[in-house]
């Protein structure tokens, strides 16, 4: 079972969620909060393996109680928000969210990430991500990061840091770089285990932050 807690300040949203999730068999939810402070408490209490959260929310907001989360390392933390170009949304991948959606999102593409996610995957959609990424980094600006960050990575490993940046699944970038998938699976594993970052999400981030992926670019 996926234990999940939903956290939105709107009744509504958190009523919508609960009958997605209510009628899959594999997701147990085990509590809602209606802030950031309450949704930290729980997360600590229940230790769910997914928190749903919302971005926007008084008392402590999203961005804030997912820094907290992470950092507790009690749950991943999926974020949902309203505008995919969200500055908070930026805020929450550089704090360790392990992705984000559209509050629209299909239900059953809702699942799928919180499956995702649950699993230890991140969910990086490419157009979604990258057009936020492309936003608040800014074409032609300086790289927020030192591209000296990246020293530790061979050639090969910052050829596989680029297509995951491209929102690339291990078996696109084995396709896409003539290796078996078995190959890319280590090349990431040597990639977040060198970089120090947690999953995919926080790679495509610093990916952006040294300019080894560009704005604009596919």
């Amino acid at each position: 079972m996926i234990s999940v807690l939903i956290v939105d300040d709107q009744e509504l949203m958190r009523v919508g969620f609960r009958m997605v999730l209510g009628a899959q068999k594999d997701i147990e939810l085990v509590g809602e909060a209606a802030d950031g402070a309450e949704a930290v408490r729980l997360a600590k209490q229940f230790k769910p393996d997914v928190v749903l959260m919302d971005i926007r929310m008084p008392v402590l907001d999203g961005v804030a109680a997912t820094k907290q989360i992470v950092e507790a390392q009690v749950s991943k933390v999926l974020v949902m928000t309203t505008f995919d170009l969200d500055e908070y949304v930026y805020a929450a991948l550089q704090n360790g969210a392990s992705g984000f959606l559209l509050k629209d999102t299909p239900p059953d593409n809702l699942i799928s990430a919180l499956r995702a996610v649950a699993s230890g995957e991140a969910v990086v959609a490419p157009s979604v991500t990258r057009r936020l990424l492309d936003r608040f980094i800014g074409t032609g600006s300086r790289p927020l990061r030192d591209e000296s960050t990246l020293s530790p990575l061979t050639e090969r490993e910052r050829e596989v840091l680029v297509l995951i940046s491209r929102g690339l699944s291990n078996t696109e970038i084995a396709q896409t770089l003539f290796l078996s998938e078995a190959t890319v699976k280590t090349h990431v594993g040597r990639i977040l285990a060198k970089l120090g970052l947690r999953d995919r999400v926080q790679a495509v981030v610093l990916a952006y932050e040294t300019g080894l992926a560009r704005p604009g670019l596919d």
